[in-house]
């Protein structure tokens, strides 16, 4: 097995994460630095981070409602909540799938099984995500052009999947990429200043009727449908 899957499937962290942490020289196999991802190492193999051993650990899956105010990490900024205070559980190898800003609310994945969320944020794999975004003004028929029009963010030309009027000043928008605050920058391109921003699907999983805060399992049925 190559040592990027091995550290993700002991549930360290998303399978790109685990290159970065290989890169930087953190992993030792057998007591020696491995900077190669692409390493093949046997379950016999001792592989520790910052001198630290691997365990493989039961995998969980668990589907949040976000609410605004809370930041998708493990360290905790100064004065602020973070995602993982709504679980009833401490899992301290629990990661996002694809986070959400402090303001923005909805559905978020969160599990301990870095395979199944490179799946899930993998461009290869083409899963959208649709939001559900309040503005400050009523949305024309020229802010939904200009919006599909797409922009450049961070070098790179995103251009969202569709983009539809639901009320006066509330649009849906699905997006692919997943770059940084692209659905912020996205509206502010037409002109729009983004009120609240909700995530409601990812893939064919829907955040539905979980309420704000709530934190549910995600069924063998639900991660089937989001890895198809």
């Amino acid at each position: 097995m190559r040592l990027n899957k091995a550290l993700a499937e002991a549930g360290v962290a998303a399978r790109r994460t685990c290159d970065h942490l290989i890169f930087s020289g953190k992993v030792a196999v057998n007591g020696l630095v491995c900077k190669k991802p692409q390493t093949q190492v046997e379950s016999t193999d001792k592989i520790t981070i910052d001198g630290k051993p691997i365990d493989s650990q039961k995998k969980v899956y668990f589907v949040m409602n976000k609410p605004r105010g809370f930041e998708c990490t493990h360290k905790r900024p100064i004065g602020k909540k973070i995602v993982y205070d709504l679980l009833s559980e401490h899992h301290s190898r629990l990661f996002s799938v694809g986070r959400l800003d402090r303001e923005t609310t909805g559905l978020l994945i969160l599990t301990n099984d870095g395979d199944f969320a490179n799946q899930i944020i993998h461009p290869s794999s083409n899963i959208t995500k649709e939001y559900l975004v309040r503005t400050d003004a009523e949305i024309t028929h020229e802010h939904l052009v200009k919006m599909s029009t797409g922009i450049e963010i961070d070098g790179v030309f995103v251009k969202p999947k569709r983009v539809k009027k639901v009320r006066r000043n509330t649009f849906k928008i699905c997006v692919k990429e997943g770059k940084k605050h692209e659905v912020r920058l996205i509206a502010s391109s037409a002109g729009l200043e983004v009120l609240e921003l909700k995530r409601i699907r990812i893939g064919n999983l829907e955040l539905g009727k979980l309420p704000e805060g709530a934190v549910q399992t995600l069924t063998g049925k639900q991660r089937e449908s989001l890895t198809i």
